[in-house]
């Protein structure tokens, strides 16, 4: 970026900021956030793909700003999104699985205690809204609209089939039959508490209600924050006729049908930025997109040139792609590099909102928003981690600044991340010291770790009980 730029946009937005209690509320920026499920860190045309079209994310990105290095705080669903709604670790209030299927069953969700970023932006004046998958707790005392979201449309689970057609017979027949329990991808979806039953594809009825949202918002004299959370292209892999043709030339049945769902969520992008610039509120939204963790390999994604994919600790489970966009405020066609976290949303946000953060909540995340602006490192001697337990083992990826101590198996890594992001080089034995003094820094971290409310699977509740998972005896070895 060059230097007049970066200096340009960080006075604008130093403007807006100081001048905050002169102006109305709405003149605080809308907040956007597009959130794409195991979409894979090479599956969208601004990060390199060649046979998935995303024209309109691509626009967008070359708009705004790309953060080359956005990590997740973990490499699932649930835990990621906790960490966003957080700004804190997932594994810090015990909530480092994925809630299991139908989890209204078990009764737990993410704690109360912790106040969700829709809750501080609500009581700042916000009107806020999800769209889409939640999968943070199915109980009344968890769902989104006690959680700070005046309006949610979409589904509690953690998943859901995307053919109406298809899903709504098989709940009816097992409804009938008496099911207790029935599979939450087959569930209806619910408005504020009421199901409903719309008859789009469901992506489509994800984007339309974004839409509905949009002008909604722009009657009322007040900034929104909508949280559209897709939950494709996460399995199963569903699309439609007319989105599969455009990729025929895709071989892969998985692969095709993955491109078709990635493309439908463009559409849907496309249209909901088209309800923006019709209601005014385009030039004044604050758009971010990404996704909860890296791509599924094992269901037609990919992350090149990122090692591996979703439940990893190596760069493809948790750096995903992700880009600001906001105009005349995020700097155009720029490459951020970096690194951001999720968790650095919500200290952002709040700043943004002109909102305090609340009272005595512990934050792990940073106001990123000042580097933003000015192209400095946020995250500067600081360390961002991830770490993921599995049926009797512990990996562990952290990162700080140039140098990353990696966890996967049995023995610990060193790379040079930003010459190395493919994490080929092994420099532990060049490095030594380094490495024990990240793998030090990361077991200190584990200490605060708290243990886990559920387990994905339930069965993993077993080796807990024989094992400290929190910290494992020989987690922090070095082999």
């Amino acid at each position: 970026m060059k230097l007049y730029n970066r200096h340009f946009f960080l006075f604008l937005s130093l403007l807006a900021l100081s001048l905050g209690q002169s102006y109305a509320q709405d003149q605080r920026p809308n907040i956007l956030v597009i959130l794409c499920d195991d979409l894979g860190y090479s599956d969208v045309g601004f990060n390199g793909s060649q046979d998935i079209k995303t024209p309109t994310l691509d626009l967008l990105a070359s708009q705004g700003t790309i953060m080359t290095s956005g990590y997740v705080a973990h490499p699932f669903c649930g835990p990621s999104r906790a960490a966003f709604m957080t700004g804190r670790y997932p594994h810090e209030y015990g909530a480092q699985f994925n809630l299991p299927p139908n989890s209204e069953t078990i009764g737990k969700g993410i704690p109360l205690e912790e106040t969700f970023i829709s809750k501080v932006l609500q009581q700042s004046g916000y009107y806020t809204g999800i769209v889409g998958k939640w999968h943070l707790g199915a109980n009344p005392e968890f769902h989104p609209n006690e959680r700070g979201f005046d309006d949610f449309y979409g589904f509690l689970g953690g998943g859901h089939n995307y053919h109406p057609e298809e899903y709504e017979p098989r709940y009816k027949a097992q409804k009938e039959k008496g099911v207790e329990v029935i599979w939450d991808y087959l569930k209806p979806l619910e408005h504020n508490g009421v199901d409903i039953y719309p008859k789009e594809y469901l992506t489509d009825a994800l984007s339309n209600h974004a839409r509905v949202f949009v002008k909604e918002a722009a009657r009322k004299d007040k900034p929104f924050f909508l949280y559209l959370s897709y939950n494709a292209p996460h399995v199963p892999l569903e699309a439609k006729e007319e989105d599969l043709a455009l990729f025929s030339s895709i071989k892969d049945e998985d692969r095709k049908t993955y491109a078709a769902m990635v493309y439908a969520v463009d559409r849907g992008v496309k249209d909901l930025i088209a309800t923006l610039k019709e209601t005014g509120e385009y030039e004044n939204t604050l758009i971010l997109f990404l996704s909860d963790n890296g791509g599924n390999l094992e269901h037609g994604a990919t992350n090149f040139p990122l090692q591996e994919g979703k439940g990893s600790t190596h760069e493809g489970g948790y750096r995903v792609p992700m880009f600001f966009h906001w105009p005349g405020h995020i700097a155009e066609g720029e490459l951020f590099d970096h690194p951001v976290s999720a968790i650095d949303f919500y200290p952002t946000f709040a700043a943004l909102a002109q909102q305090a953060l609340p009272q005595g909540k512990k934050i792990d995340g940073k106001n990123i928003w000042g580097d933003l602006m000015s192209g400095k490192n946020p995250h500067q001697n600081d360390m961002i981690y991830t770490l993921r337990h599995w049926e009797g083992y512990t990996d562990i990826g952290a990162r700080k600044d140039e140098w990353k101590a990696l966890k996967s198996g049995e023995k610990w890594e060193l790379f040079n991340i930003v010459l190395d992001k493919s994490e080929v080089y092994d420099l532990s034995k060049l490095y030594p010291e380094k490495l024990k003094e990240m793998v030090k820094e990361v077991e200190e971290w584990s200490q605060s770790n708290a243990e886990p409310q559920w387990f994905t699977p339930l069965e993993l509740e077993e080796i807990w009980k024989d094992k400290n998972m929190a910290t494992f005896n020989d987690t922090f070895k070095i082999k």
